[in-house]
């Protein structure tokens, strides 16, 4: 599987973006898929996640009521809504994917990774 983010930008706080991840590989459907962030000089954090089904979605606390994950897999492309933008937002953006099917927070359990998107909220 590879994966292909984009939608990043520079944007004002209190905005909004939307991150696009698209997927190559007919399996697509059947992975986990997740979103990550790595703000400079901090370690990587998980944002969010949902499940191969779509039936059950993770969300960090703090982006919870901001940030929305979604996917279609008719598409093979999986989106992160995110709404009321801060400063503290600003980061790296990834998205990856797990064969393991169930939404999760673990890094470690995703087998493929997209180059990033950069997303940057003045202040």
């Amino acid at each position: 599987v590879q994966l292909q983010a984009s939608g990043g930008g520079l944007v004002q706080a209190g905005g909004s973006l939307r991150l696009s991840c698209a997927a190559s590989g007919r399996l697509f459907s059947s992975y986990a898929l997740g979103w990550f962030r790595q703000a400079p000089g901090k370690e990587r954090e998980f944002v969010a996640a949902i499940s191969w089904s779509d039936i059950s979605t993770a969300i960090t606390d703090s982006v919870a009521g901001r940030f929305t994950i979604s996917r279609d897999n008719a598409k093979n492309t999986v989106w992160l809504q995110m709404n009321s933008l801060k400063p503290e937002d600003t980061a790296v953006y990834y998205c990856a994917a797990s064969t393991r099917m169930v939404a999760s927070s673990v890094a470690e359990r995703y087998e493929y990774w997209g180059q990033g998107t950069q997303v940057t909220v003045s202040s």
